[in-house]
């Protein structure tokens, strides 16, 4: 088997940051995919998987519901390793162009109040494994740590 482009990252060099993963042309259209790093790789906690679930309730609802982007998001959801988020553009982006949405998506999670968009057993397959406080906590911690002033090393995979 070929080696997929995300596993060619040298992920011991990878800092948090917003990157590009990949983009893609189907038919006529261009899909970008976004890494939004969360977490430094191999070198610090990953995110629990119920804040992480929080956070991709909270973050799709608010991506398709954004009167720019709204119409094209194709996909917001975590990583298996638990270190962050894909988000699926259609269109052709550089991570720049995405910086706004996704400072605004952080800091709308870092300050969500209210009952968490889909968790009822009714919406979503597991619904128990939702953590409030803890996904406001790391998408603040993102926000502040990483975004708000973001350098070009945090929008650019490493070389």
């Amino acid at each position: 088997m070929n080696k997929i482009e995300s596993f060619k990252i040298d992920h011991t060099r990878l800092k948090r940051g917003i990157y590009v993963s990949r983009r893609d042309e189907i038919g006529s259209e261009n899909i970008t995919t976004f890494d939004l790093r969360v977490k430094e790789p191999n070198n610090e906690s990953v995110l629990d998987p119920a804040a992480a679930h929080t956070l991709e309730h909270i973050g799709a609802t608010f991506l398709r519901n954004h009167a720019e982007y709204g119409d094209k998001i194709i996909y917001f959801g975590p990583m298996g390793c638990l270190t962050g988020f894909y988000l699926l553009l259609n269109g052709r982006y550089d991570s720049k162009d995405v910086l706004g949405l996704i400072k605004e998506l952080f800091r709308f999670a870092a300050e969500f109040e209210g009952e968490v968009p889909g968790a009822s057993a009714v919406e979503c397959g597991n619904y128990a494994l939702m953590d409030l406080p803890l996904a406001k906590e790391e998408a603040a911690k993102y926000y502040a740590e990483v975004l708000d002033g973001i350098a070009e090393d945090n929008l650019n995979y490493p070389e």
